[in-house]
C-alpha cells in the first residue's frame, strides 16, 4: 500500500516522497525498525497510534518516527494520504537535537512559512540539480521543526559572540576556497559545530547560504578557466562540479546575465 520514492540519498540524509493508498479503515499494528525520520503531511489524513496515543494528521502536522517504535495507522477516508519523509542517521540527528539522537513525541505543527519550505525542499530534491544546496535546506527545515519544540536544546552550540560567528564563517570561507567541494557536514564537522548552526550563521554573516557561496566559487573558478581559452563546455563543468554543462549555463546565466558561449567570446585570451 505504500510507494516511496527515495529523492535524495547523501551525508546521512534521505529524503523520500512517500504515498499512502490505503483504504479507509484501520490498519495493522507494525513494528519500525528504520531510522530516525521526520515525516510531513502534504495531503490527506490519518491516525497514528503509539505508545497508546491517538494523534490525528494532517498537512499542517508533521511526526516523529523512531526505530523501534510500534505503531498503527488508520485511515478515516479511502483518497490516501501523501508525506515527504525525512530519515536521518544518529550522527546528523545527534548534531540538530542537542548532541543526543532522538526525536520529539507526538505531533509537530507545520507552520504556514515551514509547509513552503517544506514543499520547496521537495521541489528542488525532485530536480535533482544542486545536492548541496538540497542537504542545506533540508537542515534548516528540520531545524524549524525540531526548534518549536525544544529551542533551547537546537540552541547548543550557538557561537556565542558577535567575533565567533565572524571567524565561524570566516573559516567556512577559507575551507570552501581551498575546496568548493566540502560539503556542509564536513564543514560542521571540522569546524566542531552543528550543520544547521553553521549554516545559520554563515547566511547572517555572508548574506548568502553556504551552498550559494559554494556555487559563487564554482562560477568563479568557470570564468577563470573560460578566460584562460577553456572551449570545452562539458569538460569545464565536470572540473568545477556543477551536476552537467546545462547546470553550468543556467548557473553562469543567473551569475552574469549572459551566456558561456558569449563569455567565451568576452574573456578569451588574444591570440
Amino acid at each position: 500500500m505504500l510507494h516511496p520514492q527515495v529523492l535524495f540519498d547523501r551525508d546521512g540524509l534521505t529524503i523520500a516522497d512517500v504515498r499512502c493508498r490505503h483504504g479507509a479503515g484501520r490498519g495493522a499494528e507494525e513494528h519500525y525498525d528504520g531510522r530516525h525520520a521526520i515525516v510531513l503531511v502534504r495531503r490527506g489524513c490519518f491516525v497514528r497510534s503509539a505508545d497508546g496515543v491517538e494523534t490525528t494528521l494532517d498537512p499542517t502536522l508533521a511526526y516523529a518516527l523512531a526505530p523501534d517504535d510500534v505503531h498503527r495507522y488508520d485511515h478515516p477516508h479511502g483518497e490516501g494520504d501523501d508525506c515527504t519523509a525525512l530519515f536521518l542517521d544518529r550522527a546528523l540527528l545527534a548534531s540538530l537535537w542537542g548532541g543526543e539522537p532522538g526525536v520529539p513525541d507526538g505531533a509537530l505543527r507545520s507552520a504556514p512559512v515551514v509547509d513552503l519550505e517544506h514543499r520547496a525542499l521537495l521541489a528542488a530534491a525532485r530536480r535533482g540539480e544542486d545536492l548541496d544546496g538540497v542537504f542545506e535546506r533540508a537542515v534548516g527545515l528540520l531545524a524549524r521543526l525540531l526548534g518549536s519544540r525544544a529551542p533551547a536544546r537546537m540552541a547548543s552550540g550557538r557561537p556565542a559572540t558577535a567575533a565567533a560567528r565572524r571567524r565561524l564563517a570566516a573559516s567556512a570561507r577559507e575551507a570552501l576556497a581551498a575546496d568548493p567541494g566540502t560539503s556542509l557536514p564536513q564543514l560542521s564537522r571540522a569546524l566542531a559545530t552543528s550543520p544547521h548552526h553553521l549554516s545559520r550563521v554563515f547566511r547572517a554573516e555572508t548574506g548568502q547560504t553556504v551552498s550559494g557561496h559554494r556555487r559563487r566559487l564554482r562560477a568563479r573558478l568557470a570564468l577563470e578557466r573560460l578566460a584562460d581559452g577553456e572551449r570545452d563546455l562539458a569538460r569545464l563543468a565536470a572540473d568545477a562540479g556543477f551536476a552537467d554543462q546545462s547546470h553550468l549555463c543556467r548557473v553562469l546565466k543567473a551569475e552574469t546575465g549572459t551566456t558561456p558561449a558569449a563569455l567565451r567570446g568576452l574573456l578569451a585570451p588574444a591570440r
